[in-house]
């Protein structure tokens, strides 16, 4: 499972987010997504995502996506522990 962080301009407000949040959603193996319009970002946990389809998504919704960041994940338990398997 990866972390993926895309850097997004154009939120300006809390439903600017919730509307990324839920279009990302409906790719396949998404699991959690997070935008943040003061960071400018949105991070999505997925098992593999198709990035390029993502940007392209994004940016028909009128946000400028790019820069995006892959970074492995890993789940954490209670108190921020990293989860053992």
């Amino acid at each position: 499972m990866n972390r993926y962080v895309f850097k997004v301009r154009g939120m300006s407000c809390g439903m600017c987010e919730a509307h990324i949040n839920d279009v990302v959603r409906r790719f396949p193996g998404v699991k959690h997504v997070a935008s943040s319009r003061k960071k400018g970002e949105t991070s999505v946990v997925a098992e593999d995502l198709d990035t390029e389809a993502v940007v392209r998504e994004l940016g028909a919704l009128g946000y400028d996506a790019d820069g995006v960041q892959v970074l492995p994940y890993e789940k954490k338990a209670l108190f921020g522990r990293v989860k053992k398997s």
